[in-house]
C-alpha cells in the first residue's frame, strides 16, 4: 500500500495514510487533522487546541520523571512476584503474562483493590473480542462495564472524604482545570484512558517483546549481561517498531486538504497507520534491521506531536521491569514448537497468543 496506494480510501469512505512522511505530517497538524473523532468524551486524547492543552497539563503531572522514578520499586515488586510464580522450566503465553502483569501494575499505581484483578482480566478479553467484532452494540456494552468499575471506585472515595486513601485515583479527584474541579465524567474518562487502553496494550507489547527475544538469543545474552535503563528502553522501542502492536489512530479533517495527491474533504475520517509508517523503507532502509539507536528519532510507536501517548513513561517502565524479571528468572527464553503463535486480528497488531518455553 505504501508503494502503490499510499493514501487509500476504503469502501466506507474513510482514508488511511501509510507513509512515514504523511502519517507524521498529519499527526503534527492538529489544526487540519482533529482528534475529536468519538461521540464519547475522551480526555485528553479526543480534544484539540487550548482545551487539549489544559487537560493535558493535568494528565502530564502524573508522568513526570520524579513520579515515574518513585514507581520503580512498586512496578519491580509486582513484576518480580508475578514471575516468581511461573513454572521455570516450563511454558508460558507471553500475552497472558502481560495481561495479568498490566492489571496488577496498574492497580498498584492507581490504588485499586486486588479483588478487581479477575474482573479486569475478563474485561480485557471481552474488550478485545468486541473491538474485533466491529459491533457497536458490543463495544458500547463493554465500555459501559468498564465505566461502571471506575465510577464505583470514584464514588467510594467521594463517600470516604478525608478518609479516602492517598492514592493516584484520590489525587485525581482533587485536580482542577482552568480553575474549576474536574467533573465526574472527566475523571472517569481520564481513568478509562489510562487503564482501558493500557491493559490490552501492555499485554500485546509483552507478547511482541518476549517473542522477539526468544527468536534472537544473541540479544537475550546481551541484555542478561546488564544494560542501562536508557539502552533497554531503546531496545524495547525498536522491537515494537519492527512489530508494532498499535496499528492506527483516528483523525478527522477540519477542512479540505490534499495528501499524497488525493483530495480529502472537510469532515473525512482518517486513519494514521503507525505500523506501516514504522516500516517505511524511505525512512528505515531495512525495516527488519534491529538498529535501536539509529531509528529512535523516527520511531512512531508512541505517536508524535501534541497527542503523543502521555503514559509512555509508565508503559516503558512496566515493560522494562517485566522483561528484566523474566530474564533474571531464566537462563533462556525459547519459542514453544509444540504450540503455534497466532497473530492478533485487526484493529489490533502484534500477537494474540505467544507461547514460549522458559529454561
Amino acid at each position: 500500500m505504501r508503494s502503490h496506494c499510499p493514501v487509500a480510501r476504503s469502501p466506507d469512505g474513510g482514508w488511511t495514510l501509510f507513509t512515514h512522511a504523511d502519517v507524521t505530517a498529519a499527526a503534527l497538524d492538529d489544526r487540519l487533522f482533529s482528534n475529536a473523532v468519538s461521540q464519547h468524551q475522551q480526555v485528553p486524547n479526543g480534544m484539540d487546541g487550548p482545551t487539549h492543552t489544559s487537560f493535558r497539563a493535568v494528565v502530564d503531572r502524573y508522568f513526570t520523571p520524579d513520579r515515574i522514578e518513585a514507581l520503580v520499586p512498586v512496578v519491580r515488586l509486582v513484576a518480580g512476584e508475578l514471575v516468581a510464580r511461573l513454572d521455570v522450566p516450563g511454558s508460558v503465553d507471553a500475552v497472558d503474562l502481560g495481561s495479568r502483569f498490566a492489571v496488577r501494575a496498574q492497580s498498584a499505581w492507581l490504588g485499586w483493590p486486588i479483588e478487581l484483578e479477575d474482573e479486569l482480566l475478563r474485561w480485557v478479553q471481552d474488550n478485545q473480542a468486541a473491538t474485533r467484532s466491529r459491533d457497536r452494540g458490543r463495544t458500547t456494552e463493554v465500555a459501559w462495564r468498564f465505566d461502571a468499575i471506575v465510577r464505583s471506585l470514584v464514588d467510594a472515595r467521594r463517600r470516604a472524604g478525608e478518609g479516602a486513601p492517598g492514592d493516584v485515583t484520590t489525587q485525581l479527584l482533587q485536580e482542577r482545570v482552568d480553575g474549576r474541579p474536574l467533573t465526574d465524567e472527566e475523571i472517569v474518562s481520564i481513568l478509562r484512558n489510562w487503564t482501558g487502553g493500557d491493559l490490552g496494550s501492555i499485554a500485546l507489547c509483552t507478547g511482541v517483546v518476549l517473542t522477539y527475544l526468544a527468536d534472537h538469543p544473541a540479544l537475550q545474552t546481551r541484555l542478561r549481561s546488564g544494560v542501562p535503563d536508557r539502552e533497554l528502553n531503546h531496545v524495547l522501542d525498536e522491537i515494537l517498531r519492527i512489530d508494532d502492536p498499535f496499528v492506527t489512530n483516528r483523525r478527522i479533517t477540519t477542512q479540505p486538504v490534499t495528501v499524497g495527491g488525493r483530495r480529502l474533504a472537510a469532515g473525512d475520517r482518517v486513519h494514521l497507520n503507525w505500523t506501516s509508517a514504522n516500516r517505511d523503507p524511505r525512512m528505515f532502509a531495512d525495516p527488519h534491521a534491529f538498529e535501536p539507536d539509529h531509528n529512535a528519532p523516527y520511531n512512531l510507536v508512541w505517536g508524535i506531536g501534541k497527542h503523543v501517548c502521555p503514559g509512555r513513561p509508565l508503559a516503558t517502565l512496566e515493560l522494562r521491569e517485566l522483561t528484566r524479571a523474566v530474564l533474571h528468572a531464566t537462563t533462556a527464553i525459547e519459542p514453544d514448537s509444540s504450540r503455534p503463535r497466532r497473530r492478533a486480528l485487526p484493529p489490533a497488531g502484534g500477537l494474540a497468543t505467544a507461547p514460549l518455553q522458559l529454561r
